[in-house]
């Protein structure tokens, strides 16, 4: 490892500098933990309890396992019906949230700590690996100004700033590898077996982080195996010298990690379960070419460092790339050198870091480049821009101000201290002012989702209470948010059977003990997803078989509250439909309907005999033609003996999954509820009940063909005062 390398002449110009007392030495680093430091409390862990103001179904997902946790259900690894879990993050979770409550908060705080702190880690390593040149001499002013540089400007980062604040599991692999390593320098170097036990935990622990890690033992024996490249008379001697270090290291790591290695071991479905859908190999995304896939997708995540950013604002800021301009310049010239000074043991590091964790991304791409799969590889990447800074200077120094090193030194470090702090309070004003309140990130962390869970935790609630919840919403967030003593029940709002959901419904509620009230949300944000006035059908249900109460209504949604429960009968929406066929000239047609109010159903070849001031249910009967490409809405009217309309409910028409006409399958029937309540001011008399149908954008409505007129008598209505 590093005491094994060949040692080249130490750093040029660096002897120039004089090194700095023990004493000056401690007060620069102590200065650049501070600013590093207040870094990070203002970027990874201010007001970390409100932004992001959603909680994204990751997240949320993590947090439900570590509920889970904490009522004794133990895992290494929990599975999910697409993906799973490992288990490191599910348990810090738990441990916060024994702390903290059951709050936001509580579930970013451990992949936030582990953000702030992979950025003093990577200080310490950024010493360790260039604080010493290869003849072992100490080389001070490198390793704090590669390490200061590096970490710093991976705290002021945007992109590590979304990232680091967000339940993102892939925090805790940065932070274990860049501990792994720095402990792992260090106790070979220094010929520590703890130290290197130390890392071998850390080695261990990373399998319990995010699937990239499985690529780490790669980096590991590939690194191991470089030192082994040159010809040397004593490879064989040193080899045997070696093997004991190696030895304990890799044991302990395969101690550590052996839980979740025998796991997969005996659940390989949940080794490859996302590899199988994401692998470059797979024919839908390769195309028959895996090599040129290969190729475009190293291209496309090379990119990211200074060309191209990550479009999805869950894991960046406005497609930025990973690296400003001037960053981009270094990186690569840092990388270069590294390239060209092999056979250094950091450089090496540095490079082989970077492609094995970059590997992950760019044979498991949806999009690239993926920077939450490349967040692995983020260390490398700002040391070796560090490094490329580094050489610059040492370069430009030794060629142009060989006598005024000094001063040249202390102008960059002025202006790369204004540098990062610009870069700091732009990622600030970015995130706090910008990002968190861009419709992307609304979105992305489904905010109306997380604002509606946290309306329904303010709500009273008792024991005896079921909430009903259209099953667009049975989302791990509601979950995690809502502890209110109310017990949930999603509802398919999907399906097209009535009869299969009434029956669903009325055995959710009879398995119930001591049902009291139901509480029927009916959705009104058709945003992220959300479907609209069609999710009522089951208030007009309830309305059938329990005694209404009240209705209360919020910004994205309202709660139709219900008592008194009978459940001795099936239920059923509507008994028959009453044929009442009515060809549209717009490629729609009504094929019947039913009508009725509370759990009464009337025949409509009679008078409808009907109470002022309670609903009136209706079961529309649709059908479209293939040509059919309007989007309707129905216009129910009122209509008094002289032909004065005196009420009028209009309504969009959506099928169970929330898509207008123009989206519905030809020849499949599709049923519509409506509910309407007449004004009390109208007189109690017979009325006609009219239907139009008319186009959503123009309002100009279609007629009946054969007929021509626009209106269609459904039904003769007798209102009469209430009983």
């Amino acid at each position: 490892m590093p005491g094994s390398a060949v040692k080249p002449d130490s750093e040029a110009g660096e002897s120039t500098l004089h090194p700095p007392s023990p004493r000056s030495r401690r007060l620069i680093v102590a200065g650049i933990t501070a600013v590093l430091t207040l870094a990070v409390l203002m970027l990874r862990l201010y007001r970390l309890g409100e932004l992001p103001a959603g909680i994204q179904v990751s997240e949320a997902l993590n947090g439900i396992d570590a509920l889970r946790v904490l009522r004794g259900e133990h895992a290494v690894f929990f599975p999910s019906e697409f993906s799973g879990h490992e288990g490191l993050v599910v348990y810090l979770i738990a441990l916060s949230i024994t702390f903290l409550g059951q709050t936001d908060l509580a579930l970013r705080l451990p992949t936030a700590l582990a953000s702030a702190s992979t950025v003093f880690v990577v200080f310490w390593l950024g010493r360790l690996l260039y604080g010493r040149d290869e003849k072992g001499l100490e080389t001070p002013w490198r390793g704090i100004f590669i390490g200061g540089v590096g970490a710093s400007l991976m705290a002021v980062s945007i992109g590590q700033t979304v990232l680091g604040r967000t339940v993102f599991r892939a925090n805790h692999l940065l932070l274990l590898l860049s501990l792994c390593l720095a402990l792992l320098w260090w106790g070979w170097r220094e010929r520590s077996w703890k130290t290197v036990a130390l890392a071998g935990i850390c080695a261990g622990l990373v399998q319990y982080t995010y699937i990239p890690a499985r690529f780490t033992p790669f980096l590991f024996v590939a690194f191991g195996l470089s030192f082994l490249i040159p010809h040397r008379p004593d490879k064989r001697v040193r080899v045997n010298a070696e093997l004991p270090w190696v030895l304990t290291f890799g044991v302990v790591a395969f101690l550590v990690a052996a839980p979740i290695l025998f796991f997969f071991l005996f659940n390989p479905e949940h080794f490859f379960l996302r590899s199988n859908s994401l692998s470059i190999l797979s024919s839908e995304i390769n195309r028959g070419n895996p090599l040129g896939a290969l190729f475009d997708n190293v291209i496309g995540h090379l990119a990211a460092f200074g060309f191209n950013g990550d479009v999805s604002w869950r894991h960046n800021f406005n497609a930025l790339p990973m690296l400003n301009p001037w960053e981009t310049a270094f990186f690569w010239l840092g990388a270069a050198a590294a390239i060209w000074q092999w056979k250094r043991p950091a450089s090496r590091l540095m490079l082989l870091w970077l492609a094995f964790l970059l590997l992950p991304a760019v044979i498991a791409r949806d999009y690239d480049p993926n920077t939450l799969r490349m967040l692995g590889a983020t260390p490398p990447v700002y040391l070796l821009t560090a490094f490329g800074l580094w050489e610059a200077f040492q370069f430009a120094s030794n060629r142009y101000f060989p006598t005024k090193i000094r001063e040249g030194a202390l102008a960059l470090s002025a202006v790369l201290t204004g540098v990062i702090l610009i870069q700091g309070l732009t990622t600030f004003r970015n995130y706090f002012d910008i990002w968190a309140f861009e419709p992307g990130v609304q979105f992305a962390y489904e905010v109306p989702w997380s604002d509606f869970a946290r309306a329904l935790e303010a709500q009273p609630s008792s024991e005896g209470e079921i909430y009903l919840i259209p099953d667009t919403l049975e989302h791990p967030s509601l979950d995690y948010i809502y502890t209110g003593t109310a017990s949930v029940f999603y509802f398919q709002r999907d399906t097209t059977d009535l009869s299969y959901l009434a029956d669903s419904i009325r055995s959710a509620l009879s398995l119930k003990g001591n049902l009291t009230k139901v509480k029927v949300v009916q959705l009104n944000n058709i945003h992220v997803g959300w479907i609209g006035n069609d999710t009522g059908r089951v208030a007009v249900l309830l309305r059938k078989y329990a005694q209404y109460e009240k209705t209360e209504t919020f910004t994205d949604f309202q709660v139709h509250s219900f008592t008194n429960i009978s459940l001795s009968e099936p239920w059923s929406f509507y008994d028959h439909i009453n044929p009442s066929t009515v060809y549209y000239d717009g490629g729609i047609t009504l094929l019947g309907f039913a009508i009725g109010q509370g759990r009464e159903e009337f025949p409509a070849d009679q008078p409808v005999i009907v109470e002022k001031g309670l609903p009136i249910w209706m079961a529309l009967n649709w059908e479209v033609t293939p040509d059919a490409a309007v989007d309707y809405s129905i216009s129910l009217r009122l209509q008094n003996s002289v032909g004065e309309a005196v009420f009028q409910h209009d309504e969009t028409l959506w099928n169970p999954l929330h898509q207008p006409t123009s989206l519905w399958d030809p020849e499949e029937r599709i049923d519509t509820l409506v509910q309407f309540t007449p004004p009390a001011d109208i007189p109690p008399d017979s009325y006609e009940l009219r239907l139009v149908v008319y186009n959503v954008e123009t309002l100009v409505p279609t007629v009946e063909v054969g007929v021509w007129e626009p209106e269609a008598t459904l039904a003769e209505i007798s209102l009469q005062d209430s009983r």
